[in-house]
């Protein structure tokens, strides 16, 4: 019999389009503080590297750069909002659960590497009940470090009941893609998420522009595997 496969998921841009209520969240506390408004599709290129560094740019693009004093107060209070409005806008990008539930039928473990703190990510997985499809949630507060370090996606794996040597990523960013590298492990990426950088030029092992795609890439990743 052949090695459980594990597929390792980003979260914010792959799994799910998050970034309405990001910038919600963040345009939210960025007007307490007497800033103004980010456009939506301008948040989309800030996320990926978790809530603090999105009000670090929220902060830079609306005026003076926070210090760390204040961003530690803008993290908090981005976090105490986003939470409370965590699924108003938020919802899986097409096709993404059927592939999930196809992976579960396969028997693959499937986990989530987010930079997403892990609280957030559960709650979100809670309020869209996606939460049953993952056997491992690892964010961005779950460990010492995060993507794109190595370490993360490892943990990830290994908490899935999984081997990195036998396990694939799926993201939408250069951390991702940056992470699987790192990591020794291929990747998949999503056209359809939240980068500066078009994806296709990160130089994935594949990229997918829709889930219904999903299945071959993994196919065609898969066979690339130690058996």
């Amino acid at each position: 019999m052949s090695e459980k496969l594990t597929v390792v998921f980003d979260l914010d841009g792959t799994l799910v389009d998050t970034a309405p209520d990001l910038a919600q969240a963040m345009n939210a506390v960025l007007q307490v503080h007497g800033r103004g408004h980010v456009p939506l599709e301008t948040v989309r290129q800030m996320v990926g590297q978790g809530a603090r560094a999105l009000m670090a740019k929220g902060m830079a693009a609306t005026g003076a750069p926070a210090d760390d004093a204040l961003l530690d107060r803008l993290f908090d209070e981005f976090l105490a909002y986003y939470i409370d409005h965590i699924a108003d806008f938020s919802v899986p990008f097409p096709g993404m659960v059927a592939q999930l539930e196809l992976c579960r039928d396969a028997g693959f473990a499937v986990g989530i590497c987010t930079n997403k703190p892990e609280a957030a990510s559960h709650r979100l997985l809670d309020e869209l009940a996606l939460a049953h499809h993952f056997d491992a949630v690892v964010g961005g507060d779950s460990l010492s470090v995060r993507k794109p370090d190595p370490e993360h996606i490892h943990e990830t794996v290994r908490r899935a009941g999984g081997r990195t040597g036998h396990a694939i990523m799926v993201g939408d960013s250069g951390n991702d893609i940056d992470a699987a590298r790192n990591a020794s492990v291929p990747v998949i990426a999503v056209s359809f998420g939240y980068t500066q950088i078009p994806v296709r030029e990160l130089r994935p092992d594949v990229t997918i522009d829709h889930f219904d795609e999903f299945w071959g890439a993994l196919e065609q990743v898969r066979i690339t595997l130690a058996p």
